[in-house]
């Protein structure tokens, strides 16, 4: 008896049939800032980020500002791209994700309603080397909302013979990105030419400069600015003008801070700093992450030999810029543990506005970032007995390294064969904890 067989157009449909059973719609909206209406005729990208990043679809906003995707069941986290008027947009979609809203706004070469709300220099200095951080905070509360974007968006001096070692930018609830600013006409101008989107924007710069023992500062604000503040080590000595105050921080005693607040462009900044000493080791995420002004207390404060922190109703005269002085964020991301801290300088180049991805941060845990290699490896790697919460960080800071990995070999700043060898090492990596995480469920 003979038997029956499928014919051959009959398993090409079933199969693509299946192709679409194994796939989930993601539908969403491009919605104008500025206008309030449907930003209509944005191109719109879906980017896979499980394994790296990877374009996985485009397509353009209808009228009513509305798109889709078939996106693939392989359990993996998505990016959503939106372009506006050259600058990019971006939502996650974790696995499950059916829907997402997409918020654009109009660009302009100047908008209104831009304030610095702090400049924060954090300084050190070891052997023949000052080493400074600096973080600069800008909000824009235009009206109506718009991005500001131009060929210098954010100017500043840098001090005479400073060497750039990296520089980020971030947004606010983004990672931060590596975005070095460019030099200016002016001798020792530099500007960030990375887009000033509604809300705050950050800017850190880490540079380095000759030292023999002291050394004078100019800051040479270019803006009216809330809070100019300088930190450094008790160890070392700091002169400045009288517009500096000085501020006990009762949670960092081990630390000098000088204030100048309401500081105008005109105003005189410089100060000098004498003398050696390294900022403290301390987890900076987790004060910064309370909100600015939360009080900790016992071994977790960081304070050598643990011990209690100020009563809980004592007066804090930082609390206003407190989380700025903690905030600085880590330019090289510490969340893939071996990968960042064997990563070299020089693969933290330069970057275009297509990295400005906008990723909810949880709070791993990261080096301070003048510290050595091999503190900052130690510092990012996870606990042993990591819980459920730490697991989950750990694959948030993988999926993140995976994309900034990818975007640096799509601009050209890692040769292939650091690409392959690195995304190979996350890859593995990634593969273990969602396996572990799977085996949990």
């Amino acid at each position: 008896m003979l038997k029956h067989f499928p014919k051959p157009g009959a398993i090409l449909m079933l199969a693509f049939v299946a192709s679409f059973a194994s796939a989930e719609t993601l539908t969403g909206t491009v919605t104008n800032g500025t206008t309030n209406k449907p930003a209509g005729g944005d191109e719109v990208i879906l980017i896979k980020l499980a394994q790296g990043m990877e374009e996985a679809a485009r397509t353009k906003a209808d009228a009513q500002g509305k798109f889709s995707f078939n996106v693939p069941d392989d359990g993996g986290p998505h990016l959503i791209r939106a372009v506006h008027q050259g600058v990019t947009y971006h939502k996650m979609a974790p696995p499950g994700t059916t829907s997402v809203q997409v918020e654009v706004y109009d660009a302009a070469k100047k908008v209104d309603g831009l304030s610095v709300t702090a400049d924060v220099m954090r300084v050190q200095a070891q052997g023949d080397k000052l080493e400074i951080i600096r973080l600069f905070a800008i909000n824009n509360s235009s009206q109506p909302a718009k991005t500001q974007m131009n060929d210098h968006n954010f100017e500043f001096y840098l001090p005479p013979g400073a060497e750039i070692d990296q520089a980020a930018a971030k947004t606010a609830g983004g990672q931060p990105i590596n975005s070095p600013p460019v030099p200016q006409a002016d001798k020792n101008r530099f500007a960030f030419v990375f887009p000033l989107r509604p809300g705050e924007t950050q800017f850190q710069i880490q540079f380095h400069l000759p030292y023999s023992g002291e050394a004078s500062i100019d800051p040479k604000s270019l803006y009216p600015m809330e809070h100019f503040v300088v930190m450094l080590p008790k160890s070392m000595k700091f002169s400045g003008a009288a517009s500096f105050q000085s501020m006990q921080d009762p949670q960092q005693s081990d630390s000098l801070v000088q204030v100048v607040s309401n500081a105008q462009p005109s105003q005189n900044l410089a100060f000098k700093v004498s003398g050696t000493g390294i900022l403290p080791d301390r987890n900076e995420g987790s004060a910064a992450s309370s909100g600015g002004g939360g009080q900790t207390a016992g071994p977790e404060s960081g304070r050598p030999g643990g011990g209690l922190g100020p009563p809980i109703d004592a007066p804090d005269p930082l609390s206003k810029y407190r989380w700025y002085i903690l905030g600085a964020f880590a330019v090289v991301l510490a969340g893939g543990g071996y990968y960042i801290a064997k990563r070299s300088p020089e693969q933290s180049a330069a970057a275009d506005d297509d990295e400005t991805v906008e990723i909810p941060r949880k709070a791993v845990a990261r080096p301070a970032p003048v510290k050595a290699q091999g503190q900052a490896a130690a510092a990012a790697a996870p606990a042993p007995a990591a819980t459920s919460s730490s697991s989950s960080m750990l694959l948030q800071a993988l999926k993140e390294e995976l994309f900034e990995l990818e975007l640096e070999r799509q601009q050209g700043r890692i040769t292939p064969q650091e690409y392959e060898k690195n995304k190979a090492a996350l890859d593995q990596t990634l593969q273990r904890a969602l396996k572990r995480e799977a085996q949990k469920v």
